[in-house]
């Protein structure tokens, strides 16, 4: 459903219904209304037929928003800004948090990782999120080398653990060192 009330979706719609009013407009001899739907429908309906061609949707959010309100307000704001970026349309970008990826050398031009979803969740009154990868042609040993530098990239006093879902898949942990890294996050 969301995908439909996405951006581009939502301009290109208004520029189409412009486009065609102007048009029946025209057929009809209406000239005050032809003249200009025509001239702003056409722009509009092609500027929004570009956003969706580099449109990129917002990762999966697991949880509900207002689930863990109270506890993503008392923790690093950095994790709030990490999961208002990743649940929001981008554009003329192949991957969430491609800048990032990039840094940390965990990027591959042709594949590159895909955030697939994120979920929040509280352990022993710390918040934390978990992000699925979709691995892309960067491999897990990668990740692993990385794993120190993942959470400090991210926030002062976060640990990141890497979890292996499949060959293809992995859960990457954001957690504040106060948070034990036993238990499985994120399962279905």
């Amino acid at each position: 459903m969301k995908d439909l009330f996405s951006p581009g979706n939502l301009i290109t719609v208004a520029g189409g219904v412009l486009t065609v009013v102007g048009v029946v407009a025209y057929t009809t001899g209406n000239a005050n209304l032809s003249l200009p739907t025509i001239f702003y429908g056409i722009p509009i309906l092609l500027g929004g037929l570009a956003l969706k061609s580099s449109e990129l949707p917002p990762a999966r959010r697991v949880v509900p928003a207002a689930t863990f309100k109270a506890q993503r307000d008392g923790a690093p704001p950095e994790l709030g800004k990490l999961l208002a970026d990743v649940t929001r349309w981008r554009y003329g970008q192949k991957a969430h948090l491609e800048s990032s990826l990039e840094a940390l050398k965990l990027w591959d031009e042709d594949t590159p990782p895909q955030l697939l979803e994120i979920e929040e969740f509280s352990e022993t009154e710390s918040y934390g999120l978990r992000l699925r990868f979709s691995l892309g042609a960067v491999g897990l040993e990668r990740w692993q080398e990385k794993q120190e530098r993942l959470g400090r990239f991210f926030a002062k006093g976060l640990r990141a653990d890497l979890h292996e879902v499949d060959p293809d898949h992995i859960d990457l942990l954001l957690l504040s060192d106060a948070v034990p890294a036993t238990g499985q996050h994120g399962e279905q």
